[in-house]
């Protein structure tokens, strides 16, 4: 089957190369002409199928994947981050990546076998997880089994991207943007550019705003992007308004974007859209009333796995296989941080889970 392979024009493709066994079906890797050769804008997932599409996508776009200059990774997760060490090994390319997401990949590798269980067993349990969701994990610690996050062939970084300073791609002007939120070191990348259709279409028919914007998980046309929460697994046990605030950070990130006003975005999921400013009020809209709900439901003290299985998500809480509910109770607990910085709940004082309460 030929790869799904986009021209965007002006030096610009996307590739969608599959995602197994996942909903999202693809991640949407761009290709960027530079002088030096293509750059690739994250890679997809490491998968045998998944680095056949990557390779014939770049054919199709007029190279050869020895040809690749570089790899600009928009954040770790594995269906971005996951190929890049296959890119590497192929062309030589080097790999760029902001620091905060770099020292997660560091974290990974460097994590004794078990140590993830070990966190996710503290966390889950604070949270109030009951015992027939934490007993496979417990059994899974007690055989000896662990994993780690990202994946085992996550390859590390050999160049940092500078939040606000233009990308070394000659011929082109493409500045980082960093937006913390969905991970602590997610960048969104701005092409400096005049968008083609600013040139070549009529007047009537012209996007607006300027250049265009490689959003990767920050800015979707039709998904709210998870929020995640990654801490030191060894710094657990810290206080609550000692720990950072994701939901704030994002909510933060796309008001820089919004103000930014990119006649396109380029996510790495769905498909291009205009309006990036109209889509951050949407998404701002979306956690502003979700803080409400949850405020709501605290009126009576609840910890973090109660309010995540009160919570609204895209199917009813008994479909939601396990490992996605430690998810969701992620998510639910970058809400609760946000709603304890506002000065809206608090933990009750000497509770064992910790429950919180709307104040």
């Amino acid at each position: 089957m030929a790869p799904q392979v986009i021209d965007h024009k002006g030096g610009v493709w996307s590739i969608a190369v599959p995602i197994p066994d996942n909903p999202l079906g693809h991640t949407l890797v761009h290709l960027l002409e530079t002088d030096r050769g293509p750059v690739l804008i994250d890679t997809g997932w490491d998968d045998p199928d998944s680095w056949d599409t990557l390779t014939a996508g770049v054919t199709a776009c007029g190279f050869d994947p020895t040809d690749l200059h570089g790899v600009v990774i928009t954040h770790h997760h594995p269906d971005h981050h996951g190929l890049s060490a296959k890119v590497r090994e192929t062309s030589g390319a080097w790999i760029a990546m902001h620091a905060a997401d770099a020292e997660l990949v560091r974290r990974s590798r460097a994590a004794a076998p078990g140590q993830w269980l070990d966190y996710l067993l503290v966390k889950l349990t604070a949270a109030g997880a009951p015992d027939d969701h934490l007993e496979p994990l417990r059994a899974a610690r007690a055989a000896g089994r662990g994993r780690k996050r990202p994946g085992p062939r996550a390859a590390l970084p050999d160049r940092a991207i500078e939040p606000g300073a233009l990308l070394d791609l000659p011929g082109r002007r493409i500045r980082a943007i960093w937006t913390p939120g969905h991970t602590p070191g997610h960048v969104c990348l701005h092409l400096e550019e005049a968008h083609p259709a600013q040139r070549d279409a009529p007047a009537a028919t012209r996007p607006t705003g300027f250049g265009r914007l490689f959003s990767g998980d920050h800015l979707l046309p039709g998904i709210t992007p998870h929020i995640g929460l990654y801490e030191d697994p060894d710094d657990v046990a810290a206080d609550l308004l000692d720990r950072g605030d994701p939901l704030g950070d994002y909510l933060d990130s796309l008001e820089r974007i919004a103000r930014l006003a990119p006649a396109e975005v380029l996510p790495a999921h769905q498909h291009a859209f205009p309006d990036a400013a109209g889509r951050v009020r949407e998404l701002i809209a979306h956690h502003e009333e979700r803080l409400a709900d949850l405020r709501t439901l605290l009126h009576e003290p609840l910890t973090a796995w109660q309010l995540a299985t009160s919570m609204q998500w895209n199917r009813p809480w008994e479909q939601i296989p396990p490992a996605s509910r430690n998810i969701a109770v992620s998510e639910a607990e970058a809400h609760l941080r946000h709603l304890v910085k506002r000065g809206h709940a608090e933990p009750v004082a000497d509770s064992a889970p910790v429950r919180y309460v709307a104040v």
